[in-house]
């Protein structure tokens, strides 16, 4: 097991007592704050990436959530339940969250990332988060882990009830154009950027052939729902 050195760049401790878990294996927290970029500018730093624990904890938050949503709302359909829980799941979301419990003070990063305050800034918080939760249940197990989730996702749930922010914005936004416009939204990649195992979308969506929004995402869908989401935003009048 690595000793941890006397010389670290960050006060864990402070994280520790800020989600109230005391983690009995401290690398673990020291991967699941490290980003990629980090280990490109500090070349002896023990610790590696934090995307394996990204992965673990992905899974872990998805089954938390369904549990929760499932025993909260005992006679909602499958269809229901899994909109609440990609609201609940999405980058923004999570990036939310991560800012909520000050994470974005612990993450390592490299300084050009530090410096951007944009979606992909969000995007190293929601893997962090994702990778903190990863972390915990390797460290304290499901229990505690799901414990964490219920405080500090689940506790979102109110508000994405009352924004119905569950509700998928391409459909809504392709059921207001049709009516109001007699048009289809259509979309189109703008942009594609970063690695390959990091890759950012940009979506355009368009009402004919005027742009009325660009959204950006891990993924092609995402970005695509990030636009209408954008568009339904800025025409809201399409909904009087």
């Amino acid at each position: 097991m690595k000793k941890v050195s006397k010389e670290q760049p960050k006060n864990i401790s402070q994280l520790e007592s800020k989600i109230n878990i005391g983690f009995i294996n401290k690398n673990l927290l020291w991967e699941s704050l490290t980003h990629r970029s980090y280990l490109n500018e500090n070349h002896s730093w023990d610790y590696p990436h934090n995307e394996r624990l990204e992965f673990l904890g992905d899974a872990v938050l998805e089954l938390a959530i369904s549990v929760l949503l499932y025993r909260k709302f005992p006679k909602a359909p499958e269809g229901e339940m899994t909109m609440l829980r990609a609201a609940l799941v999405n980058y923004q979301r999570l990036a939310l969250v991560a800012k909520e419990i000050n994470l974005n003070k612990f993450i390592l990063m490299s300084k050009g990332e530090a410096r951007d305050s944009g979606r992909a800034h969000d995007v190293i918080l929601a893997n962090a988060i994702e990778a903190l939760i990863g972390a915990i249940y390797l460290d304290q197990g499901f229990k505690i882990a799901h414990s964490f989730i219920e405080s500090v996702v689940f506790t979102h749930l109110e508000d994405v009830l009352v924004t119905k922010s569950y509700k998928d914005p391409k459909s809504e936004l392709q059921e207001i154009v049709q009516e109001k416009l007699k048009l289809t939204p259509n979309y189109k990649v703008r942009k594609e950027s970063g690695p390959a195992h990091e890759k950012t979308f940009t979506v355009g969506v368009y009402f004919g052939e005027k742009m009325i929004a660009e959204g950006d995402g891990k993924s092609k869908q995402e970005a695509e729902t990030d636009a209408a989401r954008k568009a339904l935003q800025a025409y809201q009048n399409l909904k009087s």
